[in-house]
């Protein structure tokens, strides 16, 4: 997998269909088709602060993202 930046992130959600989402009451994020009802639709600001406060990174492969420890 290959760390990528906020960017490029981006370019792939709106591809998906994807938005960034916060867990209800937590401060856990993860990409959403805006869907589930456990997740928060946030902007993509918030997204990545939230990603540098907890120290996490997007990786990508072959088209999929995850979210992980930097």
């Amino acid at each position: 997998m290959e760390k990528i930046d906020i960017k490029k992130a981006q370019a792939i959600a709106k591809n998906k269909g994807l938005k960034p989402g916060k867990v209800k009451g937590t401060d856990g994020v993860q990409f959403t088709k805006g869907k589930n009802e456990r997740l928060d639709v946030i902007t993509w600001d918030e997204f990545e602060a939230i990603l540098a406060k907890r120290g996490l990174a997007i990786y990508e492969s072959g088209g999929w993202m995850k979210i992980m420890k930097a």
